[in-house]
């Protein structure tokens, strides 16, 4: 790639992203509606980027923006943005997961049909599949268990619309994301909760009895396959980028405490609605068509993060 856009580009993989494709010597246009000034969260997360004379950041939200400059001459458009989270995603404020998670992605879609750009990725989400029994491939029926994950099932099936077009001159990667976590990792996210919680701050709220399975996956990993899906000679498919291990909250918990020297302080609560009992991933199509593979154990990784935290002086 020579010039690629990357919306969220201040989020947790955002940044992630446009500092690996900056150290690859593609110029960026970075998007995002959270400005580093006076934004204090995404000036660090773009810290490395904001100097390089190959960065350009744009302030602004995709539901409105003007979108085909920013994507003119565009080899990829990374679509990274989107509103999180499952729980917030009940009740009155679905129509504003509508608006960012659907209606935005297909101003995106539409921008890059315009602009000429050839492919799009779309970060999407393994809560499409809902609770898997055992490893799920991606011609398991979506069953999405809350209207988060139904959103981001929208912003997918739109990618294959658009690009499943006569007319189009676009495809579109849609990666299912399974349980990312490392360093700038959103605070609200349970890795993270976990390490401050050992290192002296609130107890962890843990929703259930922790027997709870997840697909932890490294954000270095997926950074890695989706500059392989911006770039590989592909057309427009579905592919899931996940560690392929299964891991307990409370296993994970039990590596937390032997990394910090520290017991986790937990207060349970009931299992919240739309919390999926288990994720796994089978990776073999993105093994063939990506050729990637995870390469960061879940301990290594926590322990990146720990340090993370550490360095940077986060402390409740």
């Amino acid at each position: 790639m020579s010039r690629a856009v990357v919306t969220g580009a201040a989020g947790f993989i955002g940044s992630h992203l446009v500092d690996s494709l900056l150290a690859d010597g593609t110029a960026v246009v970075g998007v995002d509606r959270r400005a580093p000034h006076p934004d204090s969260v995404a000036a660090a997360n773009l810290a490395g980027a904001l100097g390089d004379p190959n960065f350009t950041f744009v302030t602004g939200d995709l539901k409105t923006c003007s979108l085909v400059p920013l994507f003119r001459r565009a080899d990829t458009v990374f679509h990274l943005a989107a509103l999180p989270g499952v729980r917030g995603s009940w009740g009155e404020r679905f129509a504003e997961y509508t608006a960012c998670n659907v209606f935005a992605t297909e101003r995106v879609l539409s921008a890059c049909e315009e602009a000429g750009v050839p492919r799009l990725v779309y970060a999407s989400s393994s809560s499409v599949y809902g609770t898997s029994a055992g490893a799920t491939r991606e011609e398991t029926a979506p069953s999405p268990e809350s209207p988060y994950a139904v959103s981001k099932l929208a912003g997918e099936q739109l990618c294959l619309a658009h690009a499943g077009r006569a007319a189009s001159t676009v495809t579109a990667v849609a990666l299912r994301l399974f349980t990312v976590y490392g360093p700038r990792q959103r605070p609200d996210m349970l890795i993270g909760r976990a390490l401050t919680a050992a290192l002296g701050g609130p107890a962890l709220n843990l929703y259930g009895d922790g027997s709870h399975t997840r697909d932890f996956t490294y954000v270095g990993d997926v950074v890695r396959a989706a500059v392989a899906a911006g770039t590989g000679r592909i057309g427009t498919t579905v592919l899931n980028v996940g560690a392929g291990v299964s891991t307990s909250v409370l296993d994970l918990l039990a590596t937390v405490e032997e990394l910090t020297g520290h017991a986790v302080p937990v207060n349970r609560l009931p299992a919240q609605a739309g919390d999926v009992d288990a994720t796994l991933a089978d990776r073999s199509r993105a093994a063939a068509l990506l050729d990637w593979a995870p390469r960061t154990p879940l301990a290594e990784g926590v322990s990146r993060q720990l340090s993370h935290l550490t360095a940077h002086a986060v402390r409740p």
